[in-house]
């Protein structure tokens, strides 16, 4: 097993916004049927290039990934990044399923997602929701996680710590968790989506300087019919006020011990996370059995791959070949 290290040599993530005449396209939007949802994804690179599946978390959206995409297929991978559940065209296929936002779920739609475009396979990478959906998958079915890249470590939650507080100065950073329990937080989700992603955006990440236009694109996201109900759900259930969907009830019984992951990682701390201080990684270690590294990103906060495209992509770079020479 690889121990953990400190690693401070990624290039600083520039702190200017970034135009939309000149980011990289993310491509045309796809489609497709996969367990309880169509999901809407975006496609780049090679079809038979190594798959690497990017995910996005809340409140973000696919264009998180607008420049290591394109980085990463033009290096030759099958580059796939999909809207979750509650976002973008992403759409449930039946008014009656459950609105869930649980980790459970999304770690399921993940493996439906790959079942759908028959991936036996693949490089799960990502941050916030979309990175505690790879760390699910990469846990519980580490047989489709050829490696996993994850923003702040081991995701998994410990639903039986919900109630335990933590630092004053980081219980302030989780403000619009408690706002979420209220219907009051309800209704100003629901009233003010684009305004209180920019109040998130702004605490997670003081060095990013995004302009409205970056704001308004990934905004659009918000507009899902289910964005609500879904986000609501997610923060409600992860502090207990809230019971999860039935069918992930046993899939939440096998993350409850905090699992293991096996799958060769890299893990990554912005050193400038309004909310998530960097760490070494030492703590997390006993929870990544298979070899792992571990690197800060200055200048970086929550939202990463957007922040630091360059480490972002290199840490995904960085697992495929960690991949590539494990035994077995």
């Amino acid at each position: 097993m690889q121990t953990a290290k400190k690693d401070s040599a990624h290039t600083p993530a520039a702190t200017a916004p970034i135009p939309l005449s000149s980011a990289p396209a993310l491509g045309s939007l796809q489609r497709v049927s996969a367990g309880v949802l169509e999901v809407a994804y975006f496609s780049l690179g090679p079809s038979d290039g190594s798959p690497v599946i990017l995910l996005h978390g809340f409140p973000y959206d696919p264009h998180s990934y607008v420049e290591v995409a394109p980085r990463l297929a033009e290096a030759g991978a099958l580059v796939l990044v999909p809207y979750l559940r509650g976002h973008g065209g992403t759409r449930f296929l039946d008014p009656s399923t459950p609105r869930s936002g649980q980790q459970a779920a999304l770690g399921a739609d993940l493996v439906a997602f790959m079942d759908a475009l028959e991936l036996p396979r693949a490089v799960l990478a990502g941050y916030d929701w979309g990175g505690r959906a790879a760390c699910v998958v990469a846990a519980l079915w580490p047989e489709r996680c050829t490696g996993l890249v994850s923003v702040n470590g081991y995701l998994v939650q410990d639903l039986s710590t919900a109630n335990s507080p933590l630092e004053p100065r980081l219980e302030a950073g989780f403000w619009y968790f408690f706002y979420f329990l209220t219907e009051r937080g309800r209704a100003g989700l629901a009233a003010h989506r684009r305004e209180l992603a920019r109040v998130l955006w702004e605490r997670n990440s003081p060095l990013w300087h995004f302009d409205d236009e970056v704001l308004a694109r990934t905004a659009a996201a918000f507009e899902n019919p289910d964005y609500v109900e879904v986000v609501l759900h997610s923060y409600r259930h992860r502090l207990g006020a809230a019971p999860g969907a039935a069918p992930y009830e046993a899939l939440e019984r096998r993350l409850a011990g905090s699992p293991p992951i096996a799958v060769p990682t890299v893990t990554l701390d912005g050193m400038a996370d309004g909310n998530f201080p960097a760490t070494d990684g030492s703590g997390s270690a006993h929870l990544f059995t298979g070899a792992r590294a571990h690197h800060q990103v200055p200048r970086a906060g929550h939202n990463l791959p957007q922040e630091a495209p360059s480490a972002f992509a290199s840490a995904v770079m960085e697992v495929q070949r960690m991949q590539a020479t494990a035994p077995g």
